[in-house]
């Protein structure tokens, strides 16, 4: 048998409660937490795309499918290794990212994937993107410039829609 009489164990397990509850009620307010800062906004840059082969499809001749034993005699051969996503992005005419993506897989033929966030200033932007998705050394494939007007606390996402092939800004 319990020496405390039953109230009191009753009245300091409720007491207990009350301080666990008032500890998790304080610290849901304080600090307090601020994601950006008063007149900050956030460009977000989210990109999964699949770039094109390094290396073109190569049709082997008659005589050399013959070589080949019946059960490997496609009629094209493609290398899987794709091209890596090379990003700029300019605010302002500054630059404000450059980036190299690989491609995913055990064989460079997955998608390659981007994610990074920059704080900036809210205000009116002047923003300039670039992607290069193939295998060529200079220039870039995909470009989108626009100007835009940022709120404070605003995000904006740029990502590119592999459907239309082309940058998307919103």
């Amino acid at each position: 048998m319990s020496t405390l009489p039953r109230a009191f164990t009753w009245l300091l397990q409720g007491l207990l409660y009350a301080l666990f509850v008032g500890v998790l009620a304080l610290f849901s307010q304080w600090p307090p937490y601020h994601h950006l800062g008063k007149d900050d906004a956030l460009l977000k840059l989210s990109i999964v795309h699949l770039g094109e082969r390094l290396h073109a499809c190569v049709e082997p001749s008659a005589e050399e499918l013959a070589k080949l034993p019946p059960t490997m005699r496609a009629p094209r051969r493609c290398p899987r290794e794709r091209a890596p996503l090379a990003i700029e992005i300019d605010l302002d005419g500054q630059p404000l990212l450059r980036q190299t993506a690989r491609p995913g897989g055990l064989s460079r033929d997955g998608s390659a994937s981007m994610y990074e966030r920059r704080v900036v200033a809210a205000g009116q932007h002047h923003i300039a993107v670039r992607m290069r998705d193939s295998a060529r050394s200079e220039g870039f494939d995909h470009q989108r410039e626009s100007s835009v007007n940022l709120r404070p606390a605003q995000i904006l996402v740029i990502d590119f829609d592999s459907a239309k092939r082309e940058i998307t800004i919103r």
